[in-house]
């Protein structure tokens, strides 16, 4: 197991992030500790992923975060991003316990086409074509946004499976009903 940086010797990005996250929700997340041992690339994320988002908007941004994690079994990031989509409005509690089982049918015709972009991008991007991306356009999007689209999963692919691959156990994340978690973490044991 990677051994983590601990607070008291923390640089000032990473007691931020941890100040964040004792701030938020009263302890430290496991996957916050593992992104601050290279404080650097988990700024850049940061930054990534925070201009991908308004450049978006929120909803968007959040099923195509939600899409390429339900796709790769990320438990921490359909925690995380499931209760992020909630507190925002992005989904209802139905709604995010439907996409988690793989179920567009409570979604919009865009909403669906990102998600289903997502996914592929995040199972089998080296056969995806430009059909996929007309899928997109043909919802509305503009080139613009189907290249942000590709890159909000594409990132959610790179913490995803870093987490992953690092083995990071996965922390109770608080505000979800049991059921939903249960939904949630059900789409990562396939």
């Amino acid at each position: 197991m990677i051994v983590t940086p601990p607070t008291a010797e923390s640089d000032p990005h990473v007691a931020a992030k941890y100040h964040d996250d004792l701030r938020g929700d009263g302890f430290v997340y496991r996957h916050t500790q593992a992104m601050e041992i290279d404080p650097e690339v988990h700024e850049l994320f940061d930054a990534i992923t925070s201009s991908l988002a308004q450049s978006l908007g929120l909803r968007t941004y959040e099923l195509a975060t939600l899409g390429a994690a339900r796709a790769l079994g990320s438990a921490h990031c359909l925690l995380a991003h499931g209760r992020r989509a909630l507190r925002e409005g992005v989904l209802d509690e139905d709604t995010l316990a439907a996409l988690a089982r793989g179920d567009h049918s409570g979604l919009s015709a865009s909403d669906a086409a990102v998600v289903r972009f997502a996914e592929r991008l995040s199972t089998d991007a080296s056969a995806m074509t430009d059909a996929d991306s007309r899928s997109l356009r043909d919802a509305g999007f503009t080139d613009r946004e189907i290249v942000d689209i590709a890159l909000a999963a594409g990132a959610r692919n790179f913490f995803s499976r870093t987490l992953q691959a690092l083995a990071v156990p996965v922390d109770d994340v608080p505000g979800l009903t049991p059921g939903l978690v249960d939904a949630l973490l059900t789409s990562t044991r396939r």
